[in-house]
């Protein structure tokens, strides 16, 4: 799987009718509020392109839009691992609105969403592989519970090991994208989906003006270079299974 969003959206209600019927919207409305959610930072417009191309942007990049009854953000600095740590200027942004966010990574198999209805947490869960359940908020949504009943299992590759989780985190999150956003990345798409590259966004290159940030985001990426062990080889046997190399082998 290849899907990943970094997605946090304030509006009145159902977010889903705002971007079915998504229009082109004002630039300077839009960059606006992308300032106002980061305080301090310098926000230049880098162009325009859809929520299809640009659910997950890269660092220092964000797209957004403001439609009738809703504001949507795709941007990696909003999306915050347990969401009920969301920061409080954005809690604030969003008052007296519902506030949506889902993020997830296919490298990790990392998936989290969590639902504020005016101020209160009422939905947020956060798991992956590695981390297991990280957070668990609030009562299941419907399109969770089959999930959770153990309705879909996930096939372990190997057949020594067994995935440590009762389903794959992606799977349930395409199911959070289409129940609160509207559209899925990665499956078939229902008759009533949003295309996702039907919904315009605005561009922006937001970054730290002390270099700070970006400094430190290359520190932990250095930190993860070097405990990184060496890839580990597998090959797919009679019965399906796979079965890893050793080193002399070929």
């Amino acid at each position: 799987m290849g899907a990943k969003t970094a997605l946090l959206a304030f509006t009145e209600g159902d977010l889903r009718p705002a971007l079915w019927g998504a229009v082109r919207s004002d630039p300077a409305e839009v960059i606006d509020l992308v300032r106002e959610l980061h305080p301090g930072y310098q926000v230049t417009p880098i162009g325009d392109a859809s929520l299809g191309d640009y659910s997950y942007p890269p660092d220092d990049i964000s797209y957004a839009t403001v439609q009738a009854g809703a504001e949507l953000f795709c941007d990696r600095r909003l999306v915050c691992d347990p969401p009920s740590q969301l920061p409080a200027r954005l809690l604030q942004a969003g008052a007296g609105r519902r506030i949506i966010l889902h993020g997830m990574h296919s490298v990790s198999d990392w998936l989290c969403f969590a639902v504020w209805e005016n101020g209160e947490l009422v939905r947020s869960l956060s798991l992956s592989p590695d981390a297991g359940i990280r957070e668990n908020i609030g009562e299941p949504y419907d399109f969770e519970l089959p999930y959770w009943a153990g309705e879909h299992p996930v096939e372990p590759m190997l057949s020594e090991n067994s995935y440590p989780l009762p389903f794959h985190p992606l799977d349930l999150g395409e199911q959070a994208l289409r129940a609160l956003f509207g559209f899925v990345i990665e499956g078939r798409p229902e008759l009533d989906d949003i295309d996702p590259f039907d919904v315009h966004l605005h561009g922006f290159r937001v970054a730290d003006p002390t270099g700070r940030e970006q400094a430190e985001r290359a520190a932990r990426m250095e930190q993860v270079l070097q405990r990184m062990t060496p890839p580990r080889r597998y090959r797919m046997m009679p019965d399906g299974t796979l079965r890893e190399l050793g080193d002399d082998e070929t």
